[in-house]
């Protein structure tokens, strides 16, 4: 006789089992110090920031923006597996209790994120002047919650439609009306967010009635959302320890490959050269990890006032980006003719190294050109010769240790 609470408990504790294999080699002790540090930086500078506050600030469509995405980005975790299209699919009918369950699960998941964002822009809601004290804050998490399960439920009868332009039209209303509601709640404009909030009501019903018309559940998108949300944890996690289960993305990004491999020999002793670069830019999320982290350490430096402390920041990036780009070493792994190559292992490491060598000189640039943004001929030339000499520091005396 099946069971879906049963059933439910027993996927649940397979997933948990699978997370917590892998998060304690993410959260390190070096991580961990890196993310402390980071932390206690941007806090003290946001609350610096926060004195200096103008009076102009559109405080009402930041912290609405941000609670907005947070509320639209609901993602259901069913759970599923790729087996569960056969062996399941003849209990579809007995399922209901279940998917409620992986409903409950993926908004007490999320929920940290909530609080999280709530705790940061809480300063910033009462530096504005945007409400009667805490009391007024409360209720507009409470808010945020009762947005959260609603865009759960969404998200999920969504899932049941196979027309991909009808949930992005879907999903991009829903957004806007996210936005809009807490927009002009946190505003004061009472009249308008109740009437936004009707129209969002109203999406929810229609939502409701586009799923109960559909024949049943797109097994096939359901498992294919479910197994992609898996995949971005266990790239995350490949940085930090071997993943077997990780399947490698490739993208083509042709004109990048060329610009990174265009100068390589055509040689031998050159192959692991070539095999290296080719792989930062289409194998993984290599290539996507390096923009998004330089990108985040040139805001954050931009902003901060202080010179150590953007030095700091500049380090700390850099130390970040090469430590997640060692996994590069055992992309490969699982590739038994890398074997055959009539090439050395030390001109593996070498080409590794080597490669590591250039993105951090040339992270280091681009970090030491935001201080030129900023006027800062003297933070150029200090972010330029530390960043240099750390980055090389780093592959020259970490990295093979590392390695071994």
């Amino acid at each position: 006789m099946f069971n879906a609470e049963t059933f439910f408990k027993q996927r649940l504790s397979e997933h948990m089992k699978e997370m917590n294999r892998y998060l304690r080699y993410i959260f390190n002790q070096h991580l961990m110090i890196a993310m402390l540090f980071l932390l206690s930086g941007l806090a003290y500078y946001y609350q610096q920031w926060l004195e200096t506050l103008a009076p102009d600030f559109p405080a009402p469509l930041l912290i609405g923006a941000v609670f907005g995405l947070l509320a639209s980005y609901s993602p259901v975790r069913t759970l599923l597996k790729e087996a569960d299209i056969v062996f399941l699919l003849p209990l579809e009918s007995k399922l209901h209790r279940y998917f409620k369950l992986t409903i409950g699960y993926s908004f007490f998941t999320q929920l940290y994120m909530l609080i999280l964002a709530a705790a940061v822009l809480a300063p910033l809601f009462f530096a504005a002047g945007l409400g009667e004290g805490f009391v007024s804050y409360l209720l507009v998490f409470v808010v945020l919650l009762v947005f959260k399960l609603w865009n759960l439920h969404m998200n999920w009868w969504m899932l049941k439609v196979r027309n991909v332009n009808i949930r992005r039209m879907e999903q991009a209303l829903r957004v806007v009306l996210n936005i809009g509601c807490f927009w002009l709640f946190l505003r004061g404009d009472l009249l308008a967010a109740a009437v936004l909030t009707v129209l969002f009501v109203v999406l929810l019903i229609a939502d409701y009635s586009i799923s109960r018309k559909q024949g049943g559940l797109a097994w096939d998108l359901l498992i294919e959302k479910d197994q992609a949300r898996m995949q971005a944890f266990y790239r995350i996690a490949n940085q930090f320890a071997d993943v077997p289960h990780l399947k490698t993305k490739v993208h083509k990004r042709q004109f990048v490959v060329n610009l990174f491999t265009g100068r390589v020999p055509f040689e031998q002793t050159h192959t692991y050269d070539y095999l290296f670069r080719v792989t930062f830019v289409r194998g993984g999320d290599y290539f996507g990890l390096f923009l998004r982290l330089t990108v985040l350490a040139g805001v954050i430096i931009y902003f901060i006032p202080n010179l150590w402390v953007q030095l700091a920041f500049a380090l700390l990036f850099l130390y970040l980006t090469g430590f997640q780009l060692i996994g590069l070493w055992k992309h490969h792994r699982t590739i038994a003719w890398m074997d055959l190559y009539p090439v050395p292992d030390a001109t593996r490491k070498r080409a590794l190294l080597a490669l590591l060598q250039q993105l951090a000189v040339i992270q280091a640039v681009l970090l030491s050109l935001v201080f030129l943004l900023r006027a800062d001929v003297l933070g150029f030339g200090l972010a330029l010769a530390a960043g240099v000499a750390f980055g090389l520091g780093f592959v020259r005396m970490y990295v093979p240790k590392r390695l071994k």
